[in-house]
């Protein structure tokens, strides 16, 4: 891969990036930042990726852990100076009825894809507020918009990513650091390939990428995709929820004793 004479970034931060979205937009990211770190707990499937680019530097992580994360940024700006970019992409995906209620899978939600991503903004908040500068961005889901079946130890996780983003955009733009949402749909991960039901509008881990890189070098607070996926996601936010309910009892929950 080609590296970069005039890098839009200096330094990219990008977690859960040892397979699916991250791992595809690091690699998409080559030819634009300068420095990529990338952060996942597997340690050689990091260091597989690292040798693809000398852009591309590996910082095994669990998120979870608040300490090795803050310790990991260090390591992070010691090696390649500021994090000028953070994508917080690290996440858990369990599907669950509530018929089988698994209380360690919602745990594992609210620890990785929750506070994982507080954990990242302990980390990289205190050197871009006094900078005055600095791009975060933070990997939510469509299935945050609206409660959907099987979803209880996923969805209300990235529910609470997007308020926090709001949240996060309100206060920090007048500070000069810029805040992006991603909410992709279905994407074709190791993860969703253990779904046992029908997702549409489904696109590879690389078509999502290309998105998410897209929309980070225009500045864009909001990256949903794919686009008529998530437009018919987010007119479901809006509708009535007696609509919403019967909506979804009809066309996507039509056998809940099955």
């Amino acid at each position: 891969m080609g590296e970069v004479d005039n890098p839009r970034w200096n330094t990219a931060w990008i977690t859960g990036a040892s397979s699916g979205i991250g791992l595809e937009l690091a690699r998409k990211m080559v030819g634009r930042t300068r420095h990529i770190a990338v952060s996942a707990r597997s340690q050689d499937k990091l260091n597989a990726l690292a040798e693809e680019s000398q852009s591309i530097r590996s910082y095994p992580l669990d998120v979870t852990d608040a300490d090795a994360v803050d310790e990991t940024l260090t390591k992070i700006q010691a090696d390649c100076g500021v994090v000028d970019l953070v994508v917080l992409n690290a996440a858990a995906w369990s599907a669950m009825e509530m018929k089988a209620f698994d209380l360690d899978a919602v745990r594992k939600g609210i620890e990785v894809n929750y506070l994982g991503v507080m954990n990242g903004l302990h980390a990289v908040l205190p050197s871009m507020l006094a900078l005055g500068q600095g791009h975060i961005a933070i990997v939510a889901s469509t299935a945050g918009y609206r409660g959907l079946p099987q979803s209880a130890a996923y969805g209300p996780t990235k529910a609470a990513l997007i308020n926090l983003a709001e949240t996060m955009r309100i206060e920090l733009a007048p500070l000069g650091i810029k805040v992006s949402l991603i909410c992709p749909g279905f994407v074709d991960t190791p993860a969703t390939q253990k779904n046992q039901f029908s997702m549409p509008g489904i696109i590879s881990a690389s078509e999502a990428a290309r998105a998410i890189v897209s929309g980070l070098e225009k500045g864009q607070y909001d990256i949903a995709f794919p686009w008529l996926f998530a437009r018919v996601m987010k007119l479901l936010r809006i509708i009535p929820i007696g609509l919403y309910f019967w909506l979804v009892r009809t066309f996507v929950w039509r056998n809940p004793t099955g």
